[in-house]
C-alpha cells in the first residue's frame, strides 16, 4: 500500500502546501480553526500522519503501547486491561487506552492515533463485528492496521482476527475458547438436569456472542434436544435486563413458574447475566428457585454477587498478559494455542453450592 505524502493531504484539504505542514508539522504560524481542522481530517482519511509518524518505529522505541477495548466500564475490559498493564509494566512499558464502544471506525482512529504517537505495539481486544453496515468500516480499519505493520508495528488481537489481516506480518491473534466453552456449559447444565433452554444473545453480527451461541447449541444438538430459544439484545447489562423482563412477562405470574423450573437462561457474558436475574427478580421470579440462569466469563468483580453465577470461566487477566506478550515479540507460545477455561457450577442453578467441573 503506498504511503500518502503531505501534497495528497494538501489537495484532498483544497490547501497550499506549505498551510498543510504547518498544520501537521508544527509552526508557530498556526492556520484558522476550520483550516486546521480540514487538513487534519485530510491526514487522517488518507493516513498519512499514522504513515510519517510510524516509518520511526522500526528505528526508535517510545515504550507505549495501544490498548483497544470496547468499554473500559466492563468488567471483563477492565479486568483484561489489568493483565496488559502488568506485562506493560514488566517490560517498562506504558499503556494507553482507548474506549470504542465496538465501533470499527472508532477502532479505525484509535489506530491512527497510536499509529501517530509511534507505539510500539496495539492491542485490539472486544468482538468483531459483522453487524449489517460495519463491512467498509472493517475494511478501513483492516487497511489501518495494515498500514501500521507496514512500517515496523506489530498489532495482537484477541479472540478473532479481521479476515483481511490473516496474512499480514505484524498481525498475531490470541485465540479465546468460546465455542468450546459454550459447549462445555451446555453439557454441564444439562448433567444438572435442565430440560429447556433460552439463550440470551447479542445483536446478530457479534462474532463473540454468536459464536458462544453456536456452542452452546451443539451441545444441546449432540445431547439429542431441542435448540434453545433465542432473545438478541444489546450485548450489556441494560440489553440482560431487559431481557429479564421480557422473559418473566412471557413466563407468566409466579403461581406458575413452578411449571418452568425446568428451564434455564444462558446469557452470553456475566453482565447480561446479572441484568437477567435483576430482571427475573424484579418480576418475582426467583433464581435458582423458579429458573436457572447461566453465564460466561466469569469476571472477578462480580463473583460475590448473589446467587453466585454459574459460568464458563475464562482467565481474563491471563488473555491481557498474553496479548500484551504477543504484541511485543516476549511469547515464544504457538499464538494460535486456546487459553484454558473452566466451567464453574454456582448458586444460580439448582443442586449447585460451589463446585467446578471441567
Amino acid at each position: 500500500m503506498a504511503a500518502s505524502t503531505l501534497a495528497d493531504v494538501a489537495k484532498l484539504a483544497g490547501v497550499s502546501l506549505a498551510t498543510a505542514s504547518r498544520v501537521l508539522n508544527g509552526s508557530t504560524r498556526t492556520p484558522g480553526a476550520a483550516v486546521t481542522k480540514r487538513v487534519q481530517g485530510a491526514a487522517l482519511e488518507l493516513g498519512y500522519v499514522a504513515n510519517a509518524q510510524a516509518q520511526s518505529l522500526a528505528r526508535s522505541s517510545t515504550g507505549l503501547i495501544g490498548l483497544v477495548v470496547h468499554d473500559i466500564a466492563d468488567p471483563y475490559f477492565s479486568t483484561l486491561a489489568r493483565g496488559v498493564q502488568k506485562q506493560a509494566k514488566s517490560a517498562g512499558k506504558m499503556v494507553l487506552l482507548a474506549s470504542t464502544d465496538g465501533s470499527p471506525s472508532d477502532e479505525r482512529e484509535a489506530v491512527a492515533a497510536f499509529a501517530a504517537r509511534r507505539a510500539e505495539a496495539i492491542i485490539i481486544a472486544g468482538s468483531r463485528s459483522h453487524l449489517s453496515g460495519a463491512e467498509k468500516d472493517n475494511s478501513l480499519l483492516a487497511a489501518e492496521i495494515e498500514r501500521y505493520c507496514s512500517y515496523g508495528g506489530s498489532v495482537s488481537m484477541v479472540g478473532a482476527a479481521l479476515p483481511a489481516l490473516l496474512d499480514v506480518a505484524g498481525v498475531r491473534v490470541l485465540k479465546v475458547p468460546n465455542v468450546e466453552q459454550a459447549y462445555a456449559l451446555g453439557q454441564a447444565l444439562l448433567g444438572l438436569g435442565y430440560k429447556r433452554f433460552l439463550v440470551v444473545a447479542g445483536p446478530d453480527g457479534l462474532v463473540t456472542s454468536d459464536v458462544r451461541l453456536a456452542g452452546f447449541q451443539s451441545a444441546l444438538a449432540d445431547a439429542g434436544r431441542a435448540a434453545a430459544e433465542i432473545v438478541r439484545v444489546e450485548f450489556s447489562r441494560a440489553g440482560g435486563y431487559a431481557a429479564g423482563l421480557s422473559i418473566a412477562a412471557q413466563l407468566g405470574e409466579r403461581s406458575a413458574a413452578e411449571a418452568i423450573s425446568e428451564k434455564c437462561i444462558f446469557a452470553v457474558n456475566d453482565v447480561m447475566a446479572m441484568g437477567v436475574i435483576a430482571g427475573l427478580l424484579e418480576r418475582g421470579l426467583q433464581v435458582p428457585h423458579h429458573i436457572g440462569v447461566a453465564g460466561f466469563d466469569d469476571v472477578e468483580t462480580l463473583r460475590d454477587f448473589r446467587p453466585s453465577l454459574t459460568t464458563a470461566q475464562l482467565p481474563v487477566e491471563e488473555i491481557g498478559l498474553r496479548a500484551s506478550a504477543l504484541a511485543l515479540g516476549m511469547d515464544d507460545d504457538d499464538p494460535l494455542a486456546d487459553v484454558v477455561g473452566r466451567v464453574m457450577l454456582r448458586g444460580s442453578t439448582r443442586g449447585v453450592d460451589s463446585a467446578h467441573v471441567g
